[in-house]
């Protein structure tokens, strides 16, 4: 596809972009891991207020971005990463909500896989029911840098869901399914990484649970939540 840039969501040029992104829903967390990861950094898209940098890391260029809340936003601009600017990989760290008893606050869940109860995959026409799951080869890193790093953490299926307030929260058939977390984006990113012939992963901190009502600060889980930072950036 042309090099289409900017574009309607995204006011980079198309050089200003790497060629790995590393997103979140809060961008004020992009705008911390461009502080803490990077030097050399270009602040290269304000458009919405979904800050952008690129720079370097360890002698290889990234940009980090926002990506809004839900599969609708997240579905937008990572579309036009891959196709419009010609991204290879993307990374999304956020938060998550627990949903299985040994999946602990703080702890990490890589997203082998994406279950989700959005209508995103209808516009592919599919004669089935299409199952998003993560870039093998990013995942395997991940667990592996995990290990190196010490840091406990969970690989399985998750659920991203179009509803965060909703009539049923608990939601127990997906938890009898083996589900191990809900958060609302995953299955949109790898959708699209999917279609585009492209890479992703989605590695989350656990911020709340599901079952037993556990929870952290909006402040905690813009500021703290670093060790799926570390992991994401080991990646590069």
């Amino acid at each position: 596809m042309e090099h289409q840039t900017p574009t309607p969501h995204i006011g980079a040029q198309y050089n200003e972009i790497a060629k790995t992104v590393i997103m979140a829903g809060d961008p004020l967390r992009a705008k911390m891991m461009a502080e803490r990861y990077l030097t050399d950094v270009k602040t290269v898209n304000e458009v919405r207020g979904m800050y952008a940098y690129t720079g370097m890391h360890n002698g290889k260029r990234v940009t980090v971005m926002g990506h809004g809340m839900g599969i609708p936003s997240i579905a937008i601009y990572t579309y036009e990463l891959y196709n419009f600017y010609d991204v290879e990989t993307i990374i999304r760290v956020g938060s998550c909500g627990s949903r299985q008893m040994d999946v602990r606050i703080g702890e990490l869940v890589l997203a082998m896989g994406s279950c989700t109860d959005s209508h995103y995959a209808d516009q592919y026409n599919l004669s089935g029911t299409f199952a998003p799951i993560a870039d093998f080869g990013l995942l395997r890193a991940a667990a592996d840098a995990c290990d190196r790093l010490g840091y406990k953490y969970h690989v399985g299926n998750t659920f991203a869901t179009d509803s965060f307030y909703c009539e049923d929260p608990r939601k127990t058939n997906w938890t009898k399914m083996g589900v191990l977390a809900d958060e609302m984006e995953a299955a949109a990113l790898y959708m699209n990484a999917a279609r585009a012939g492209k890479k992703a992963l989605v590695i989350c901190t656990v911020s709340d649970h599901i079952l037993t009502g556990e929870t952290t600060t909006s402040e905690q889980r813009q500021n703290t939540f670093t060790q799926m930072m570390d992991v994401a950036f080991s990646l590069l």
